[in-house]
């Protein structure tokens, strides 16, 4: 059994450098930049949300290393890693909203009614993995799966300008105001994923040999929270475009 499993490593490993010549061979490199715009919000807006009053821009910036890979006149692979940040912030007005708050050093949860200010944070490293079909030098569209690990992440906000009624909508009302002491507060960071999953899908186009401009979008499988995570009652999905530039190295 020993010489058979040694033959065997013997045969893998003479085998990995023919396979990665054709693996490695024609290579392209680019450097990518670009602004993530977009959200964390449910697939469908609830009744409980009536409407969202602001929406304010964060700096969410994304870097990366892309690697394309040919595989016939026009079609192809890319993949790469990006260091990127997915943020929002916003306000929107709510009616028997399901939240868990902290006011004056009490814990309360139950139904909301009034306005929601909401602040999230991401920072992580994606890798996707997208066919591509390009129609000349300067124009291709791609789409495929990607996957992020969420190195740190933060989701916060304030209940004001309303009431909570305690546990359920006939429960104890308690009145929440517009200054800070009167406002309900809540972090719920903790209960943050830090695994995503989904679809990206975009456009590269090249106006120059090396420079070019780009639109992504990503649209996440997965919920940002835990399934243990029963506060909100809707799942909430990581939904951004990206726009931006690239370099091709090679």
């Amino acid at each position: 059994m020993k010489k058979t499993i040694i033959s065997l490593l013997m045969a893998a490993t003479a085998a990995v450098p023919a396979c990665a010549d054709g693996i490695f061979d024609n290579l392209r490199y680019d450097l990518r930049a670009g602004y993530n715009l977009g959200g964390t919000a449910p697939m469908g807006m609830p009744a409980s949300i009536r409407s969202l009053d602001s929406y304010k821009l964060t700096p969410s910036v994304m870097i990366g290393l892309g690697v394309y890979k040919p595989l016939t006149e026009h079609w192809g692979l890319t993949s790469g890693l990006r260091l990127e940040n997915k943020g929002m912030n916003i306000d929107a007005t709510v009616k028997n909203y399901h939240m868990r708050i902290v006011r004056g050093g009490q814990s309360l949860e139950g139904m909301f009614t009034g306005k929601n200010h909401s602040e999230a944070e991401q920072w992580m490293l994606t890798l996707p993995l997208q066919a591509t079909y390009t129609f000349n030098e300067k124009v291709c569209v791609k789409i495929g799966p990607y996957l992020s690990y969420v190195r740190s992440h933060t989701f916060k906000g304030d209940a004001y300008d309303g009431y909570l009624r305690v546990n359920d909508p006939t429960g104890e009302k308690v009145e929440l105001g517009t200054v800070e002491g009167d406002r309900g507060s809540y972090d719920f960071s903790d209960d943050m994923r830090n695994l995503q999953w989904g679809v990206m899908a975009g456009a590269d186009w090249h106006f120059h040999k090396s420079w070019g401009v780009f639109a992504d979008l990503s649209w996440g499988f997965t919920g940002v929270f835990k399934k243990s995570f029963h506060v909100i009652d809707q799942t909430m999905y990581p939904v951004y475009g990206t726009i931006g530039v690239t370099y091709r190295m090679k």
